[in-house]
C-alpha cells in the first residue's frame, strides 16, 4: 500500500494474561507520551465548551437513557480512559468523573489536563479486569456509579469479557446505565492493508491472541519502543452475552457507519470522522454501540 510497512502479526498465540498485559502496558506507556502531542488538546484548552469528537458523538445517545437527559450531577466511571480527553469532556457535560486506566503515564497526563482545565476528576490506576476492587480501594468506599462509560479501542485488549462485564455490573448502582461504543468486531476482522474489503483475521474468539509487532500508533507520526501487543477477537454475541450473564439488561444496540479514526486507505474524511465510500459503506458496519441497565432490584 503506497510503500507503507505492514505490521507483522501472528494469530493463534497462547499467552498468559500476565505476559500479554505487561506487553500491552509497555506499548501503551509509549503511546501515551506520543498522544499527549498528537491529540487535539489545544481545542480543549482554548474553548471551554469543546468536547472530544468521541464524546460529542456518544452524548446524544447516552442522554436518552439517563435521568433528565443529562449527565449533570451524575457519578460517572470512565473505564480505559487513556490520557483523559474523553474523561474531561464527560466532566464538561456535567458528570462527576472517575477515570480508570492501567497506564501511569496516561493517568499523569489525564490528571494534568483535568487540573489545567479546572475540572474535578479522580483517576485510578489498575487493570480494568480488577476495576471494582481498585476503585473501591482508591475512593475508600463501596463505589457505585450512575453511569459506567467506555468507548473506542477498548475490549480487543482484553482476553476475558465475563470478568470485564462483572466489573461493570459491580460499579453500577441499581438502575445505572452502562454505555459502550467501539469498533465493530467485523471491522477488526478486515485486512486494513488491502484496497478492497477482505477478511484477514478471525471474527470469532477461541481464547488465543493475535500478536502484533508494530512500531506505529494510530495518532501522530511518532514510533514506540515496545512494539509487541496482544489482542483478542470478540464477536457481538460474546459482548452481549457477557453483559447479560453479569445481570445487566440490554436496552439499546446500534451499528454505525463512521469511525473517529482512520482504519484504512479506503476511508473518506467527514470532519473528525471517517467512513467507507459507497457502495462499501452499506456493506459493513464500522462501530457497535450497546447500552445496558442494571436492574433496580440487583
Amino acid at each position: 500500500m503506497n510503500g507503507q510497512q505492514v505490521p507483522a502479526s501472528v494469530d493463534g498465540v497462547h499467552v498468559s494474561w500476565g505476559e500479554a498485559a505487561a506487553a500491552n502496558l509497555a506499548n501503551w506507556e509509549d503511546r501515551a507520551a506520543l498522544h499527549v502531542e498528537a491529540y487535539n488538546l489545544a481545542a480543549l484548552r482554548e474553548d471551554p465548551r469543546h468536547l472530544s469528537s468521541v464524546v460529542a458523538e456518544d452524548l446524544p445517545v447516552l442522554h436518552r437513557f439517563v435521568p433528565g437527559g443529562t449527565l449533570a450531577g451524575l457519578d460517572v466511571c470512565h473505564l480505559q480512559c487513556h490520557i483523559g480527553t474523553d474523561t474531561v469532556s464527560l466532566a464538561r457535560a456535567g458528570g462527576r468523573l472517575v477515570g480508570v486506566d492501567f497506564s501511569p503515564t496516561a493517568l499523569g497526563a489525564a490528571r494534568e489536563l483535568s487540573a489545567e482545565l479546572g475540572l474535578a476528576a479522580d483517576f485510578v490506576e489498575t487493570d480494568v479486569l480488577r476495576a471494582k476492587e481498585a476503585v473501591d480501594s482508591a475512593l475508600g468506599r463501596d463505589a457505585r456509579f450512575d453511569v459506567v462509560y467506555t468507548s473506542i479501542g477498548t475490549v480487543t485488549w482484553l482476553n476475558d469479557l465475563d470478568t470485564w462485564a462483572e466489573q461493570v455490573a459491580g460499579l453500577l448502582t441499581p438502575g445505572g446505565v452502562f454505555y459502550f461504543r467501539d469498533g465493530h468486531p467485523i471491522l477488526y476482522a478486515l485486512d486494513e492493508h488491502r484496497e478492497e474489503l477482505v477478511l484477514g483475521y478471525r471474527y470469532f474468539g477461541d481464547g488465543s491472541a493475535l500478536q502484533w509487532d508494530d512500531e506505529g500508533t494510530y495518532a501522530g507520526d511518532g514510533t514506540v519502543s515496545h512494539t509487541r501487543t496482544y489482542e483478542w477477537p470478540h464477536p457481538v454475541s460474546e459482548l452481549v452475552m457477557a453483559l447479560l450473564n453479569a445481570g445487566l439488561e440490554l436496552i439499546f444496540m446500534d451499528e454505525g457507519r463512521s469511525l473517529p479514526w482512520k482504519f484504512s486507505e479506503l476511508m473518506e474524511v467527514d470532519g473528525d470522522s471517517y467512513a467507507l465510500p459507497e457502495p462499501l459503506g452499506s456493506r459493513v458496519p464500522l462501530t457497535v454501540t450497546l447500552v445496558a441497565r442494571k436492574p433496580l432490584d440487583a
